[in-house]
């Protein structure tokens, strides 16, 4: 495969037939369906509807759904534990595809980056996410791919904690669909391009 795309001009830069997962981080059920929380859910969720795919339930205690994003296998993943319990079937789940942490990619919600913003990188620290504190704990590291996904700061003095757990705002939503087709984008940028191509062309600049 690899030969016939570079006939064809075609470079890609990650290994096409490496399995991945793409982790989407958010709440369980439909009440925090449309939290600023799960925006990583709707990210994978879109991906998913891309390809005619469903997802099913794995005994890791997570939802899957098994596909190739332009060309390339991946798993897509919703953790069924609420969110500061989320590393435990990442990390199961990765065992049992013998996936290594550096083909995760972690699609989540961010409050130091601007709503409608992207941000990527590989590694770092969790920032008070519980999501990812449960992930880097569980991986026995922080070494997976991020995707994160700006939700801006909450307004006055409101709790993070609360504002996170709040549906986005009328003003947001406008642009919800569009904002999460391009982290789907992204992410497939990540797997067939490789995290540096996906940082120039998403990620926004402070």
């Amino acid at each position: 495969m690899k030969r016939l795309l570079e006939a064809l001009g075609i470079r890609k830069t990650e290994d096409m037939t490496e399995r991945w997962l793409v982790v989407g981080l958010g709440n369980p059920g439909p009440k925090y369906a449309g939290n600023r929380h799960n925006a990583g859910f709707m990210v994978v969720d879109a991906l998913a509807a891309a390809e005619n795919e469903r997802f099913k339930a794995h005994r890791s205690n997570a939802e899957i759904a098994e596909t190739r994003l332009d060309g390339v296998p991946a798993i897509l993943v919703k953790p069924r534990t609420f969110m500061n319990l989320s590393g435990g079937p990442v990390a199961s789940l990765a065992r049992f595809y013998k996936i290594p942490s550096e083909r995760i990619v972690v699609v989540h919600d961010e409050m130091d980056v601007d709503y409608g913003a992207l941000k990527l990188k590989k590694g770092g620290g969790s920032g008070g996410h519980n999501g990812l504190k449960s992930l880097t704990a569980s991986l026995s590291g922080p070494d997976y791919l991020r995707v994160r996904f700006g939700v801006g700061r909450p307004p006055g003095r409101m709790d993070p904690a609360a504002y996170v757990l709040r549906d986005f705002a009328s003003p947001e939503r406008a642009e919800l669909d569009l904002n999460v087709e391009r982290a789907a984008d992204a992410v497939r940028t990540v797997l067939t391009d490789g995290l540096a191509k996906a940082q120039n062309i998403f990620h926004t600049a402070a």
